[in-house]
């Protein structure tokens, strides 16, 4: 990426720095770390197809609404063209929490991953303009199963060989019957989770443009699959009792990881 292909306002917020190409996560966007000339750091995300921009521009309109609720990225410049859209943010110190930093002492981490996620759960909801139960994530699936938006190479390990509309009947069948609602940030994974090591405490979130209000077990699902993922099985029941489920609703967390696998 050429400084001189972005857009005037973007290129006096970042002449003269140092950048940096970012290739984990899984967003599909470009990103890009950028250290600049006062030494401040920054992230600039590229997104150049239209449900990738779309996706960009909901992260940014859901930072603007969080800031001062939760610890977040600043936007620091946001534009949008006919071909492209470039979301900039400022960084936020610390560590992803499945960094190897913390391998030495993971019940630390699942526990901090547990009040991570009950501090996101307790912001309050009665403004909230992002609604994200599921008459609107279901319509939205059917609407990615349909634009053959769905990644089925990249199902999970007892899914693998089936097809979207397939796999989306199976969804529709296992809806849950009831929500319970809080605001939830939609990819509570380890990476979007900051750690400060010195101090073991939560840095900050990031990765927002699914958020919004939707039942608890959104957060918890993604939270227990990543748990898992990151430090094997046996962690989950850590991350519930931390959390402070009294029980734990098994059918709700098989639901919302199948229905991560639209998004």
């Amino acid at each position: 990426m050429s400084i001189q292909e972005l857009p005037a306002d973007l290129q006096a917020l970042l002449a003269g720095g140092i950048w940096q190409t970012i290739s984990s996560g899984e967003s599909g966007d470009q990103v890009f770390h950028i250290v600049r000339p006062d030494g401040s750091a920054c992230y600039l995300k590229i997104a150049d197809s239209a449900w990738k921009q779309e996706e960009l521009l909901a992260e940014k309109e859901h930072l603007d609404w969080l800031q001062g609720r939760l610890p977040v990225p600043e936007v620091y410049g946001f534009n949008a063209d006919n071909e492209r859209t470039f979301l900039l943010l400022s960084e936020i110190s610390g560590l992803e929490s499945c960094d190897k930093t913390f391998a030495k002492d993971i019940p630390t981490v699942v526990r901090l991953l547990a009040e991570g996620l009950r501090s996101i759960h307790r912001v309050k909801i009665d403004d909230c303009p992002f609604d994200r139960r599921l008459v609107h994530t279901l319509a939205l699936a059917k609407r990615r199963v349909e634009a053959r938006l769905v990644d089925e190479a990249d199902f999970d390990e007892q899914r693998k060989g089936m097809q979207a509309q397939e796999l989306f009947e199976t969804l529709i069948k296992s809806r849950p019957e009831v929500e319970d609602v809080v605001f939830t940030h939609g990819d509570y994974c380890l990476p979007n989770i900051l750690i400060e090591p010195s101090s073991a405490r939560i840095a900050g979130f990031i990765d927002w443009g699914r958020a919004g209000i939707a039942d608890r077990y959104q957060d918890l699902a993604l939270a227990t699959r990543s748990v898992t993922f990151n430090f094997g099985p046996g962690w989950e029941p850590l991350l519930w009792e931390a959390y402070g489920l009294q029980t734990v609703d098994f059918a709700k967390i098989e639901f919302y990881k199948l229905l991560d696998e639209f998004f």
